[in-house]
């Protein structure tokens, strides 16, 4: 099981996760806290318990989502994160991003590097997320081998762990991503909630 204090369940198409993604690593690193990586097909959440988030899409004057979108770009101004966003594959299908991540479940560094190499790609590059050469390129970006990483992600075992991550977080009570659970019992949603992970972490420690 996993024994990390915190639990990170994201999807790479969304950019909120990734300043979370970004901005976290702070957080860990002033509470000694660390973090396990639980890859997610956010879709899969939202067709379950949060489909209202297509409607809201859908709806282009929407003022909390053109309100969202300004935010959005302080937020990445406040975290260093270049986000030119959103490009011509937005909304982007994660599923082979996130099977790519699935597969390197049991290696957290290779994990880490290849989350954040992809955020990058997408949210930066503006390449897209979708396409199987754009992920292997990623994957050897940082020094993993990506043409083995897009065949292990074509596993039923991989899809499976894909799949039994995100029925898990909605049956936890996860609603999109990022979820954020501290020690098993606390969830926190989204880039905002950052600063009360923080406090969850050293409220539990003390």
């Amino acid at each position: 099981m996993h024994s990390d204090r915190v639990e990170f369940f994201y999807d790479l198409s969304s950019p909120w996760t990734y300043l979370a993604f970004t901005n976290i690593m702070g957080v860990l690193d002033r509470t000694g806290a660390t973090m396990t990586l639980r890859p997610i097909l956010v879709g899969g959440v939202f067709n379950a318990v949060n489909p209202a988030v297509y409607a809201a899409r859908e709806a282009s004057d929407n003022p909390k989502l053109l309100h969202s979108w300004r935010t959005l770009r302080d937020w990445a101004a406040l975290a260093g994160v270049a986000l030119n966003f959103p490009s011509q594959y937005h909304p982007a299908k994660s599923v082979n991003a996130m099977r790519m991540a699935c597969g390197l479940a049991d290696d957290p560094a290779a994990l880490h590097a290849f989350t954040k190499a992809a955020f990058e790609s997408y949210f930066g590059a503006q390449e897209n997320l979708d396409d199987p050469d754009v992920l292997v390129a990623v994957a050897n970006s940082v020094g993993l081998d990506g043409d083995a990483l897009r065949a292990r992600a074509q596993s039923d075992d991989v899809k499976a762990l894909l799949r039994a991550n995100t029925d898990e977080v909605i049956a936890r009570g996860g609603y999109g991503s990022p979820t954020i659970f501290v020690d098993k019992t606390y969830m926190y949603f989204g880039n905002d909630q950052l600063p009360l992970v923080e406090f969850a972490l050293n409220r539990s420690a003390a």
